[in-house]
């Protein structure tokens, strides 16, 4: 069978990468095409000082780093290599900086980067000349250096090596680059692209991928296309020679530096000495003001250098490294890189052009992973990576507009190497969504963190007087940031009386028409044919059986439902895969949410409807009042308490907040945030898609085999599941961490050698101790088992434990 004709646009390192990785799996009827030169195109590419360090917070980008440095290491431009492992050091001048360091180490090992370790100073002093813990001169000029994150096979990739490289491997077997034609149009004919059109002609494609760069968004603005994407600079500049590397014989012998505390890295060239800096203002560039390759001066994605903004670098660079206390800067220049509102890259289908791909916001540093997973994506349909955080159909519309999109993409650039806390929200823009309760939550003094641009209470307060009745323990510093013993109280309000939850950022999706029930039951591993008012939780499945997504569908009707989802993936999943006489519409703005839950909720509840509610069965759902209000009142708990999730318009959610209230008070009726509802579920072990299992994960490793009906009738994933072999290598497993606090990514070590990490963690206040959730081997999984959780500096006991913790029985559930 005749590949698909690709035409992909950008020939610089992700174009490259692609073109190699596609025509490797057989796709090779491929056309590169760039405005530039090749393989000099202009782009980043042409600037980028190269530095690879593989450490980062999320997993998938570690992943890509690593897939990077393999590939680039075994390829050669000629006579020269492509990668040199030179390492990488991250040193610390201040204690908050060192155990920062200590928490990417934790990173790093969680994810596999075996040989990363914490130096003291004087190890770090051995790695690099220019690094000195005896500084000449006024010794209150000098940075003391605490220590160092060591990562032994980092280093630096020669970009336009590696791009001609993969490029003539690529050609070998039939790809064709062209360069110096600027693309103009991608023509499309009804939903689908036709062909890309540059001033040499028309070159017919059936799929079209932008690899474009800082020219990115222009490029998806052809199919109509929004890219929250913004170039920025960033200033490099290189010194006159070093005495410190003086004699040098190869451009680079010592690991590249840097100094997340002042926001600068290092690199060499020869005796010279690159200075990266992240500290200025921020400088966004409108990409349809980006010169053209002929018209710039030096190349397009660089701009003049502005020595003022750098004086600070030149400054600190001093301080840290003696050595370049008497050295001037030769040239620099700011640079263009692609930012984008969560630091992630933009990867995958075109929400509306069948055949538009973007692969964008991609640095060198992660190149080639992204290049593999794109390329699996295209040919196998499905990646080997979990791309949930890099789908570029992950934004709802308002984290789309110019002026959100130049924001943010702004404020990271200046947070690039801030340390950043889990839990830490966005300071600007907000706010931005609210729901309907938001006067109620504000008068309770609701302290609101953010989540996809809703304002969420994290705790209220208002219950602060609840404190004094119970003992609530304080975690480490680092773990009572965004947090209050409130949170404690609340939960254990909600064990004890009840409380009023706004789950209004849950994502609501109505599925109706003829072919709905038929629809839903090929997409999810649950059995749909029920009852009117059946609530149904079940999966969303790839191919190979891995988890999309945990949602809940609940039946109102003959040919409509009602669904609970994670995001606007699974809204984007749905509406791509609906047949035409199915109708997918996501109407979480104009509704809204509360869980009135606790084990005095029937009591709050009995005389606002005339809803019969012995009779709604756990796990049911049903039309009624509460109050004056419209609601649809479904039978489920994320907290494992009795009660119900009340849904209704935008328009009556204060009066429906309003009639709860009043009707509790008696009762004890509180509001709880998000912190007592996030340790409330994990008692439960419920699990968090995203968190606790993605798209690399099955559902009998990830412990909710329970949602799968293989007797339900085919749907996706189901013939992969039927042909798996053998139980769960590995398993998501409940941990006991004593009095002890983590966070989540924290590696869990048996012995010496690290097996796992942490996905969600919190203090389990009714059960009496922390409790975290890890993928372990299942040799691990066995209840009794003890490992240890690296946090930090330092080692926590754990004990993996039978789940759920609380109310295994569910006798609470189903009161």
């Amino acid at each position: 069978m005749a590949t698909p004709r690709v035409v992909i646009i950008g020939a610089g390192i992700v174009g490259c990468a692609l073109a190699d990785e596609l025509s490797v799996r057989g796709w090779t009827d491929v056309t590169v095409v760039d405005q530039g030169p090749l393989f000099a195109t202009g782009g980043s590419s042409s600037h980028a000082p190269g530095l690879v360090f593989q450490t980062n917070a999320a997993k998938v980008m570690t992943e890509f780093a690593a897939y990077t440095v393999a590939k680039y290491q075994g390829l050669r431009d000629g006579s020269r290599a492509c990668f040199t492992p030179v390492g990488g050091l991250e040193l610390a001048v201040t204690e908050e900086r060192l155990a920062e360091l200590h928490r990417r180490h934790g990173w790093a090992r969680a994810w596999g980067l075996s040989g990363a370790r914490v130096l003291e100073p004087e190890q770090c002093a051995k790695l690099h000349p220019l690094v000195r813990l005896d500084a000449p001169g006024d010794p209150d000029e000098a940075a003391r250096i605490l220590g160092g994150l060591y990562i032994p096979d980092d280093g630096l990739a020669d970009a336009l090596g590696a791009c001609r490289a993969q490029a003539a491997a690529a050609q070998r077997r039939g790809v064709v680059f062209r360069g110096g034609e600027e693309v103009l149009d991608v023509r499309v004919a009804g939903d689908r692209v036709a062909g890309v059109v540059t001033g040499e002609g028309e070159i017919p494609a059936d799929v079209v991928v932008c690899c474009a760069g800082i020219w990115g968004p222009r490029i998806a603005r052809m199919v109509g296309m929004g890219l929250p994407l913004t170039p920025l600079g960033h200033q490099l500049a290189w010194t006159d020679p070093v005495p410190g590397l003086a004699g040098a014989a190869t451009e680079a012998a010592h690991p590249i530096l840097r100094h997340q505390g002042a926001d600068l890295y290092y690199r060499e060239r020869f005796d010279r000495l690159g200075i990266g800096y992240y500290g200025h203002r921020a400088m966004p560039v409108d990409p349809d003001a980006i010169a053209s390759v002929a018209d710039a001066d030096v190349m397009p994605s660089t701009m003049a250098f502005t020595p003022d903004d750098f004086a600070p670098a030149l400054k600190e660079t001093r301080a840290l490294l003696p050595g370049t206390r008497d050295v001037e800067l030769e040239t620099g220049f700011n640079g263009l890189f692609s930012f984008t509102t969560d630091n992630m890259p933009l990867l995958g289908p075109s929400p509306d052009v069948h055949g538009f791909w973007t692969a964008e916001a991609v640095w060198i540093t992660h190149s080639a992973g992204v290049a593999r997973a794109m390329a699996e994506w295209l040919v196998d349909g499905v990646p080997s990576y979990d791309l949930h955080g890099c789908d570029v159909n992950r934004f709802t519309a308002h984290q789309l507009g110019p002026e959100y999109v130049e924001m943010r993409d702004c404020q990271n650039f200046v947070e690039v190497y801030d340390i950043i806390h889990p839990l830490q929200p966005m300071a600007e823009p907000r706010p931005l969504r609210t729901s309907p309760f938001h006067p109620r939550e504000q008068e309770l003094g609701a302290v609101f963190l953010e989540a996809q641009g809703w304002e969420r209470p994290q705790w209220y307060e208002a219950n602060a007087d609840l404190v004094a009745a119970y003992d609530i323990p304080e975690p480490d510093p680092w773990a009572a940031r965004y947090w209050s013993p409130i949170v404690g109280a609340e939960a254990r309000a909600t064990r004890e009386r009840a409380a009023l939850y706004d789950m209004s950022s849950l994502t609501r999706v109505e599925v109706d028409g003829p072919g709905a029930l038929a629809y839903l039951g090929r997409m999810t591993t649950g059995k749909m044919d029920k009852s009117t008012g059946a609530v149904t939780y079940c999966l969303l499945l790839d191919e190979r059986g891995r988890i999309r997504s945990d949602i809940t569908v609940t039946r109102l009707g003959a040919d409509r439902f009602q669904v609970g989802a994670n995001g606007h993936l699974d809204v984007d999943r749905l509406a791509r895969c609906a047949p035409p006489d199915v109708s997918v519409r996501d109407v979480t703005s104009g509704t809204c949410c509360v869980g009135l839950w606790g084990p005095l909720a029937r009591d709050i509840m009995r005389p606002l409807t005339r809803l019969d509610l012995d009779a709604l069965r756990y796990f049911r759902g049903a039309r009624t009042y509460v109050g004056t209000v419209p609601v649809t009142a479904l039978r489920v708990s994320y907290v494992g308490e009795l009660g119900w999730e009340l849904y209704t318009g935008a328009d009556m959610g204060l009066k429906l907040w309003d009639t709860l209230w009043a009707a509790g008070a008696p009762y004890g009726l509180i509001a709880a945030g998000r912190g007592a509802f996030n340790s409330l579920r994990l008692e439960k072990g419920y699990r968090a898609y995203g968190t606790d299992m993605t798209a690399e994960h099955d559902p009998y490793e990830a412990g909710v085999g329970f949602a799968v009906k293989m007797a339900s009738g085919p749907f996706v994933g189901r013939a992969a599941l039927a042909g798996r072999a053998g139980p769960p290598e590995r398993r998501l497993t409940c941990l006991d961490t004593g009095d002890a606090v983590v966070m989540g990514s924290e590696p869990v070590y048996d012995g010496a050698a690290c097996a796992g990490y942490v996905t969600s963690a919190a203090y389990g206040y009714t059960v009496g101790h922390g409790v975290a959730y890890a993928w372990l081997p299942a040799r691990l999984a066995d209840p009794g088992t003890t490992v240890e959780i690296g946090y930090f500096d330092r080692r926590i006991a754990a004990t993996v434990r039978s789940e759920p913790l609380f109310d295994p029985d569910m006798t609470r559930l189903r009161a």
